[in-house]
């Protein structure tokens, strides 16, 4: 079922990026990996899934830990400051960063690792 479900995405993400005249290599699917057990992962893993996003950064520090397979790990929920340790080093992206103040901290915990963390800023336009 995990298969034929990848399989289900990618031919409608194939078919969206013929219709607007893009490159379905440009696109990249995450699997929501959230609360799915790593028996899960390892199956849609199987099926060529190599991007996977988390929203609870202990989630992701443990799966991570478990998992052997490379994966790009990536953190989609709310990043609280304190919980910055178990994502910089393991995510290759948090797509959840809603401050400055976040991203600074994302960054000093990135400096004292050595590496560069990428992120994605989340920027209020319509002023709700």
């Amino acid at each position: 079922m995990i298969k034929s479900n990848i399989m289900t995405v990618r031919e409608k993400i194939s078919s969206a990026c013929n219709r607007a005249g893009r490159d379905s290599a440009e696109v990249t699917l995450v699997a929501v990996s959230k609360t799915k057990p790593v028996e899960m992962l390892l199956e849609a893993y199987a099926a060529g899934m190599t991007e996977f996003g988390e929203n609870k950064p202990q989630e992701l520090r443990d799966k991570a830990a478990i998992i052997e397979a490379p994966i790009r790990w990536h953190m989609i929920g709310t990043l609280q400051k304190n919980k910055i340790k178990y994502v910089v080093g393991t995510a290759c992206m948090i797509h959840s960063v809603d401050s400055v103040e976040l991203a600074e901290a994302i960054d000093k915990e990135a400096r004292k690792r050595n590496i560069i963390c990428d992120i994605l800023l989340e920027v209020n336009v319509a002023a709700e």
